[in-house]
């Protein structure tokens, strides 16, 4: 299973924002459903977007939803995360992966840290 490389994260101010990408050469992205998922400290990793590659709708979870978008740009074979309004709660290690459910993805790939903190 092709593992995906998260970026992007890094450490902000509660209210600011980042963008991740998730990327991989050679791999084609508009075949597959893209998720995106995070696992904070001491808790389960949970899946909080997903793209879909069949009728290109998007989904998000309640902890998300209205702060945070999924977008292709499949000319660059990269999806984005844009998290904005960071909370101290989205703080967690970022992933990206060719699923959309977590017991989907065999093999995850390198994530990415985001801290959100004063």
């Amino acid at each position: 299973e092709v593992q995906l490389q998260a970026s992007g994260g890094g450490l902000v101010q509660p209210g600011e924002s980042l963008r991740l990408s998730c990327a991989r050469s050679g791999f084609t992205f508009d075949d597959y459903d893209i998720g995106w998922f995070r696992q904070a400290p001491g808790k389960e990793r949970e899946g909080i977007s997903c793209s879909s590659s069949t009728d290109g709708r998007t989904y998000y979870a309640d902890s998300v939803k209205g702060r945070f978008t999924i977008s292709r740009d499949n000319a660059k074979n990269t999806v984005y995360l844009q998290m904005n309004r960071l909370k101290p709660d989205d703080t967690a290690v970022y992933y990206c992966a060719a699923a959309c459910i977590a017991t989907m993805v065999g093999s995850w790939g390198q994530g990415t840290q985001v801290t959100v903190s004063s």
